[in-house]
């Protein structure tokens, strides 16, 4: 019995010595495993030739014992930009806690806190490595960095702010990535944002730049205002904002104007929502309904939409190929009915063509926008690119209890094609500009294709017969005087300020300020027509 029960122990004792090797094999050290992980990384956005990373949990402590390790790239023969826009790591000797560039031939760094890296690093090569390493610590933001290709010099950080710069007017380049970190801004695109804003996502925000891919933006800095209105536009949520001395807004192409719908003629639904209310009258949510100037209820679709398998959609005809930069929607408008829809997808087409899904730019994926959040309040959602397309359809993916929809979209006419000469007016449009942003695009003549121009052969032409038929004229006009006053030459000051000018210059009277005429090939067309002139001119 004795030995029996010290077997028994024995054997007891070696169960608890395997469960616990096996504890601390599975356990011990959790930091080393952590490490091996690599999982220091938080917030990364990456595109061709630019991109944003950040540590884990930025702007808040970063995690004990990690590791980030990242490559990142941009085209061969480009060289590296790399802008820091904070960097909160405790360690002061960079033995536990660091950050670290390693390319092929260079090392830069490390950097913790007490050897800061500048601001900005020019690199002698497209490729390096990013190693970002914590050890045992109580606090530390960790780090948040963007980069571009030296084609971007003005390159500037997610957390760069517009009252970082004194120039009422400038360009920065915004790199890829920068709508989901944290920070606020204020207002919105047709009043301008507080100057405390964060640029590079209020450029979201108002449209200018596509989240993916980064952009150039060119700002100019007004008078505040007493205060500033937030909504939700591309994903980015602005806030309401106070006072200000100053405020930034941004220049564009002036692609921004109201396109007008006529509702009986130019929107359709798959399907519309009628019942009977408490006074027994019948009450239809049409598709007539669906513009966002018009007051009442919206578009709603029937019962059908509770089933997944049929899409719901709404389509809009504009008459002719229009340039579509962006949509606004809204929900019910109505309070007793909280209807909108929470995200959809848009499909486009021309005259006899199929319908195309709108993809993103870089995943080329069929691209989901993010709708409204209650039955309320506007929200915009810009296309970049844009869509040039006669028949648009929003198709709804989820939304709250019931369909419901009102819609503007906004663009502008479609450029001739590229041998077509245009004629239009030169002015100055900002992203921001209150008139410019009522503008509307008046309901065009409904046609399958936009008429072609004139080519460039017919103009050269069109432009030789003027030029003789000046010269023709020119030379009548100096027999006529010959005759009339005896004198054969007239002097040199007469011939150049009559005749040989109206020959030289045949434009001069006719040309206004208020148009220009532009070409698609400009140089191409200077060349011509400057050999025209001087061939009349010898």
């Amino acid at each position: 019995m004795v030995a029996g029960a010290g077997g028994g122990c024995a054997q007891a004792g070696a169960v608890r010595r395997g469960l616990l090797a096996l504890l601390l094999a599975v356990s011990a050290p959790l930091w080393l495993q952590a490490e091996e992980l690599g999982d220091g990384c938080g917030h990364i956005v990456t595109y061709k030739d630019s991109g944003t990373m950040t540590s884990k949990n930025y702007p808040w402590t970063y995690p004990n014992h990690t590791v980030c390790e990242k490559t990142i790239t941009v085209p061969k023969g480009k060289r590296l930009i790399l802008r820091l826009g904070d960097l909160d790591i405790e360690s002061q000797t960079c033995a536990s806690d660091y950050l670290l560039f390693t390319s092929s031939s260079d090392q830069y760094g490390p950097y913790c806190g007490s050897k800061t890296m500048p601001k900005e690093l020019l690199l002698n090569t497209n490729e390096v490595t990013v190693r970002f390493k914590s050890g045992s610590h109580t606090s530390g933001r960790g780090f948040l960095l963007t980069y571009a290709s030296s084609d971007h010099p003005d390159l500037i950080t997610c957390l760069d702010r517009a009252n970082h710069y004194l120039k009422t007017e400038y360009s920065k380049f915004c790199p890829a990535g920068c709508r989901d970190v944290p920070g606020d801004i204020s207002g919105n695109v047709v009043d301008g944002y507080r100057d405390t804003s964060l640029l590079c996502k209020a450029a979201i925000h108002a449209g200018v730049i596509a989240d993916e891919v980064g952009g150039q933006i060119s700002v100019f800095l007004r008078k505040g205002l007493s205060r500033y209105e937030g909504i939700l536009a591309n994903g980015v949520l602005s806030r309401d904002g106070s006072l200000s001395d100053k405020r930034f807004l941004f220049t564009s192409n002036g692609c921004s104007g109201s396109l007008s719908l006529e509702p009986d003629r130019q929107i359709r639904a798959s399907s519309s929502w009628e019942w009977i209310n408490e006074t027994g009258d019948q009450v239809r949510w049409s598709p007539g309904q669906a513009r966002l100037q018009d007051q009442g209820p919206s578009w709603a679709s029937g019962d059908r939409s509770k089933n997944h398998k049929q899409r719901e959609w709404l389509r809009i005809d504009l008459g002719e190929k229009k340039k579509i930069t962006g949509i606004r929607t809204t929900g019910s408008t109505q309070s007793d009915f909280d209807f909108y829809v929470k995200s959809f997808v848009m499909n486009f087409r021309n005259n006899n063509s199929k319908w195309k899904t709108y993809k993103g730019i870089v995943n080329n994926e069929e691209k989901v926008f993010q709708g409204n959040s209650n039955f309320r309040d506007p929200v915009r959602n810009n296309f970049i690119p844009p869509i040039v397309a006669r028949y648009v359809r929003v198709i709804p993916q989820t939304w709250h209890q019931r369909i419901a929809l009102k819609v503007e979209l906004l663009g502008c006419q479609v450029a001739p094609s590229n041998d077509s000469l245009v004629w239009h007016k030169t002015s100055v449009n900002t992203v921001g500009s209150t008139k410019g942003e009522d503008k509307t695009i008046s309901k065009p003549i409904p046609s399958e294709e936009m008429p072609k121009g004139l080519n460039i052969t017919t103009i050269v032409i069109l432009l030789v017969l003027f030029f003789v038929l000046a010269a023709g004229v020119a030379i009548f006009a100096v027999l006529r005087k010959k005759k009339k006053k005896g004198n054969p030459y007239g002097s040199s000051k007469t011939q150049k300020t009559d005749c040989w000018k109206q020959i030289k210059y045949p434009f001069a009277r006719h040309q206004s300020a208020e148009f220009t005429i532009s070409y698609n090939n400009e140089k191409e067309m200077t060349q011509k027509l400057d050999l025209i002139t001087s061939d009349i001119a010898g």
